[in-house]
C-alpha cells in the first residue's frame, strides 16, 4: 500500500501534486483566458536578447495590427515601426529591457497596411518562483482617437477655424521667434496687415455665408502665394497678417506687396456673378518700425489704416508721422465718445422750399460738434470716424429724437406745421427695430409722422434692395415721409426703383452745379422726368445761384434747398426764418 511510503523530506504526495498540477493547469487556463479576452494587444516574448522573439500575441494585437498570430511569432516587435526608427520612446523600451525592468512609452506604429497608430507600449519582466527572467509581456494601448482628438484641439487652439491658417496667436508666437533669429543674425522681417476693402457691402450683398467663402478664398490664395518660410494668419474679421522673415538677404520689393495686391484683386465667381475684392496693405519692418512683436503688428495696423484712408486698393509702409496721425484719431474717438456726454451735439436746419409757392414746407437737421477745444465742427470732420467705431447709432439716435422734439416745440409755439428731414446712417437702416424706434419717438414727443422726412442714400437702399423694400415698407406704414438722397450718384434700377415706397428723390448738389454746362442740364431734367413719371416729389440740393434756380422752375422741380436762399442755421435762426408763410416772389425768385 502506498498509504504507509515514506516520502523525501519536503517532498509533495502523489496525491497533492495532482491537486497542484490541476490548480496551475485551471490558473494558466484562466491567464490565457483573460489575455485572450483584453480589449488591448498583448504580446509575450522571450527575455533573450537582442531580439526578445515574439512567442504569443492575443486577438486583440491581430485585430489592431492587422497581422495574425502566425505572422509575427518568432518575430521581433521592431517591425511595428517600419521605417520610423527615430523615436525617443523606442529608446526608453530598450533601456527597460536591457535593465530588465518594466517601463513604458508612447509610440508610433504601423499597422500591416501600412496606417498610423499611436501605441502607450507597457512591458514588465516575468520571473519564475526562483527569480529567473524568462519572458516580458508587454501591453499595447491604442491611443490613436485620443491623439487625434488632442491634435485638433491644438490645430483649433493656433489655427483660424473658418480659413485654416493660423490665428492671432500663432501668428504672435511665429513672429516671436521671428524677431530673436533676425537680431542673432543681423536680418530684417517685414510684417503685412492686409485688410480688405468694404467688406461690409460683401456681407450686405451676399449674406455672411457668401462672406464666409470669399474670406475661404482670399486665405487660400494667400496661403498658396506666400514663401515657404512665410506665415498668412487670418488677423479679424475682414483682416490678414503675413509674416515674411528675410531669406537670401533680399530686400522686400515693392513686387511682393503687389503680388498680394493682385492675388486678393483676382475676380471670385460667386453666385453667376464675377465678383472683385481690393485690399489696404499697411508695412512695417524690424528692426526700423520696431524691436518687439507688439509694436510691429501695432506699426503695420496704423499704415493699412492710413492705406485704407487713402481710397484702398493701395499698399503702405509705416512711417513715423503715421503714430501721430494715429493718436490724435485715438483722441478724437475718445473726445467723439465723450460728445454725446457732455451734450455737445448741436442742430443746424436748412430751408426747404416749394418751387411753385416760394414757401418753406420742410428743413432739413444737419448735426454739427460744438468742440471744446476746436470749435463748431461740421460732419464731414467726425461722421465718418462715428461710422468706423459704431457710434453713429447713438449719435443718429439722438439727431432723430432732437429734430422731432425742436419741430414739436415750434408747432407749441404757434409756428406752421413743417416737415423737419433726418438723414438716417447705413448702420441705422440695418437695425431690425427702426420703425419700432421711430413710432417709439414719435408716440412719446406727439410728433405727427406726416412732419417726418427719413433720408436714405441711393446705395445704402441698393446694396439689399428686398430688405430694404421691407424696412421702408414698416417706415411708410407709420405715415412718414422718405426720401432717396444723393440720387443719381449710385446704381438704381429702374425696376427695384419702381417697388421702393418712397415720396421723394434728392437731386444729388454735383448734378445742380453742373446746370448750364450742357450734360448737367440733361441729367437734372432726366432725374426730374423720371420722379414725376414714378408720380415722386423731386427736391433739388445745393442751389447757389439764379441761373439753376431759373432752370429748375422752368423744369418743374418741385423743391429746393441751398445756400441760395439760407445756409443750414441754428433752431433760433430758423425760428425766424420759418413765419415766412409765403416769400415775396423778388425775394428769391
Amino acid at each position: 500500500m502506498l498509504t504507509n511510503a515514506v516520502y523525501p523530506p519536503h517532498a509533495v504526495p502523489p496525491g497533492e501534486a495532482s491537486v497542484a498540477l490541476g490548480r496551475m493547469a485551471m490558473e494558466l487556463s484562466a491567464y490565457k483566458s483573460a489575455l485572450e479576452a483584453s480589449a488591448n494587444a498583448m504580446v509575450i516574448t522571450r527575455a533573450v536578447a537582442p531580439h526578445f522573439i515574439i512567442e504569443y500575441v492575443n486577438p486583440a494585437f491581430e485585430r489592431i495590427t492587422g497581422y495574425t498570430a502566425a505572422e509575427v511569432v518568432g518575430r521581433n516587435c521592431n517591425f511595428l515601426q517600419g521605417d520610423d526608427r527615430n523615436q525617443a520612446g523606442i529608446d526608453e523600451i530598450r533601456l527597460a529591457l536591457r535593465e530588465q525592468r518594466a517601463g513604458n512609452a508612447v509610440l508610433r506604429n504601423y499597422r500591416k497596411d501600412g496606417t498610423l497608430f499611436w501605441n502607450h507600449l507597457f512591458v514588465a519582466p516575468v520571473r519564475s518562483a526562483d527569480g529567473v527572467l524568462s519572458h516580458f509581456v508587454a501591453s499595447q494601448y491604442d491611443i490613436t482617437e485620443a491623439r487625434q482628438r488632442e491634435a485638433q484641439l491644438l490645430h483649433l487652439a493656433h489655427h483660424d477655424e473658418l480659413t485654416g491658417l493660423p490665428n492671432r496667436a500663432l501668428l504672435r508666437d511665429r513672429l516671436l521667434h521671428a524677431i530673436a533669429a533676425a537680431r542673432r543674425n543681423g536680418s530684417r522681417i517685414w510684417i503685412a496687415f492686409v485688410s480688405l476693402d468694404r467688406f461690409k457691402a460683401i456681407n450686405d450683398s451676399f449674406g455672411h455665408g457668401g462672406g464666409d467663402k470669399f474670406l475661404k478664398v482670399i486665405a487660400a490664395r494667400l496661403h498658396g502665394d506666400i514663401r515657404g518660410g512665410d506665415t498668412a494668419a487670418r488677423w479679424g474679421s475682414d483682416e490678414f497678417a503675413i509674416l515674411m522673415p528675410e531669406q537670401n538677404e533680399d530686400q522686400l520689393a515693392n513686387a511682393a506687396l503687389e503680388r498680394i495686391m493682385a492675388v486678393v484683386n483676382t475676380a471670385i465667381r460667386y453666385e453667376g456673378q464675377e465678383v472683385v475684392l481690393t485690399c489696404s496693405i499697411g508695412v512695417a519692418g524690424y528692426p526700423d518700425d520696431g524691436l518687439d512683436v507688439d509694436s510691429l503688428l501695432e506699426r503695420a495696423d496704423i499704415a493699412a489704416f492710413h492705406a485704407k484712408n487713402e481710397g484702398g486698393n493701395r499698399f503702405h509702409f509705416h512711417t513715423p508721422g503715421m503714430n501721430q496721425k494715429a493718436l490724435a484719431r485715438l483722441r478724437a474717438e475718445a473726445d467723439l465718445r465723450l460728445a454725446l456726454q457732455r451734450d455737445e451735439f448741436v442742430l443746424h436746419y436748412q430751408p426747404q422750399l416749394d418751387l411753385a409757392t416760394g414757401r418753406i414746407i420742410g428743413m432739413e437737421a444737419l448735426v454739427r460738434w460744438q468742440h471744446p477745444e476746436r470749435g463748431l465742427l461740421g460732419p464731414l470732420e467726425f461722421i465718418g470716424l462715428a461710422e468706423e467705431t459704431g457710434l453713429i447709432v447713438p449719435i443718429g439716435n439722438w439727431v432723430l429724437r432732437t429734430a422731432c422734439v425742436q419741430n414739436r416745440q415750434w408747432q407749441h409755439e404757434g409756428l406752421r406745421h413743417i416737415r423737419v428731414a433726418v438723414n438716417l446712417s447705413a448702420r441705422q437702416f440695418v437695425l431690425g427695430d427702426l420703425a419700432e424706434l421711430v413710432a417709439a419717438i414719435l408716440s412719446e414727443i406727439g410728433l405727427s409722422p406726416g412732419d417726418l422726412e427719413l433720408e436714405l442714400t441711393e446705395s445704402l437702399v441698393m446694396n439689399d434692395v428686398e430688405r430694404g423694400i421691407g424696412v421702408l415698407g414698416a417706415l411708410k406704414q407709420l405715415g412718414v415721409r422718405i426720401a432717396v438722397d444723393d440720387f443719381g450718384t449710385g446704381y438704381s434700377s429702374l425696376a427695384y426703383l419702381r417697388r421702393l415706397p418712397i415720396d421723394v428723390l434728392k437731386i444729388d448738389r454735383s448734378f445742380v452745379s453742373d446746370i448750364g454746362s450742357g450734360d448737367g442740364d440733361a441729367i437734372v431734367a432726366a432725374i426730374i422726368a423720371l420722379a414725376h413719371t414714378l408720380k415722386l416729389k423731386v427736391v433739388a440740393e445745393g442751389v447757389e445761384t439764379v441761373e439753376q434756380l431759373d432752370y429748375l422752375r422752368v423744369n418743374q422741380c418741385d423743391e429746393m434747398q441751398g445756400y441760395y436762399f439760407s445756409k443750414a442755421v441754428c433752431a433760433d435762426a430758423f425760428a425766424e426764418l420759418s413765419p415766412c408763410v409765403r416769400l415775396l416772389v423778388g425775394c428769391v425768385f
